[in-house]
């Protein structure tokens, strides 16, 4: 279980240095980008070992139909991400897209996952995510205006997003967690 509050940590950590040591992170320069890169995989590598390897301690069972809820509020993080670099309507809309979707995902995954384990990283990153967007408003970071993408851009995101929730589901499966119910 530590390594996997490490991973999680170092995640927070990683995130929130440069809104929270703006000076140190910019003496670093580029180099710095690189830095962030590999701690922030450093980071996933120890929640999925720790993950992994953490003991099952059962808090709750969801009911059956939480699995169809996940997976709505999957697709709406996939969704939003894609149409997030695509600039599809729903992205340009909202100031954060990729981290309300990452809300999303984090908040799917703890309907259905009941143990200590879970509530640790999906917890958690619900948490990170959650103050990301405080801090971004207090440092006054607005995301720039950009234009609608078309049409296309939405039909993109939209098969950009099916695919992916397919290969997610695939990859789920292979590891040998069924998310479809």
């Amino acid at each position: 279980m530590t390594i996997l509050i490490f991973g999680v940590a170092l995640w927070w950590g990683a995130h929130l240095f440069k809104r929270l040591a703006p000076e140190a992170r910019a003496a670093m320069g580029d180099k710095g980008k690189g830095l962030m890169a590999v701690l922030l995989l450093a980071s996933i590598v120890l929640m999925v070992v720790g993950y992994r390897g953490a003991d099952v301690t059962v808090l709750w069972t969801a009911p059956a139909f939480f699995t169809h809820i996940n997976n709505l509020l999957v697709l709406l993080a996939f969704y939003l991400f894609a149409a997030d670099g695509l600039k599809a309507r729903a992205a340009i809309s909202m100031p954060n897209p990729q981290l309300t979707g990452f809300k999303s995902w984090a908040l799917a995954h703890l309907l259905v996952n009941g143990d200590v384990a879970s509530v640790i990283l999906f917890g958690g990153l619900l948490a990170w995510a959650v103050v990301e967007v405080i801090v971004l408003k207090r440092a006054g970071v607005r995301p720039a205006q950009r234009p609608w993408g078309g049409v296309r851009a939405e039909g993109i995101a939209l098969v950009a997003t099916v695919v992916l929730v397919g290969v997610v589901g695939w990859i789920h499966n292979w590891l040998g967690y069924w998310p479809f119910g």
